[in-house]
């Protein structure tokens, strides 16, 4: 089997918005019970570094966006792919309504 054309990894960039979702739902989590703040966080950092190696992997959700989800955890990461740059639009609580994120850029 030949590599995939999107084994190149690239540059990962938070859209202040997904920042504050992240950081606010490992509040919450860290709340919830010591340690599991951090656990959110490592869960997202393995979901950031699978997407930068493989970015065509996650389900397309709208337009040029995609999805993946953050294992042991209700969330996903929506990003999109501009050039070598991946920009992570929110990290969504999937219980939300699941358009809000729409617009950002």
């Amino acid at each position: 089997m030949t590599p995939a054309a999107d084994s190149t990894e690239k540059r990962l960039s938070f859209h202040e918005l997904a920042e504050r979702e992240l950081n606010d739902a490992a509040r919450y989590y860290e709340r919830e019970s010591p340690g599991l703040g951090a656990d959110f966080i490592d869960e997202v950092e393995r979901c950031t570094a699978s997407i930068t190696r493989h970015p065509i992997a996650g389900a397309i959700v709208h337009d040029d966006v995609r999805r993946r989800l953050v294992r042991r955890f209700p969330y996903a990461l929506l990003y999109r792919t501009v050039s070598d740059t991946i920009r992570i639009l929110a990290v969504m609580d999937l219980r939300r309504r699941p358009a809000y994120w729409v617009g950002r850029t």
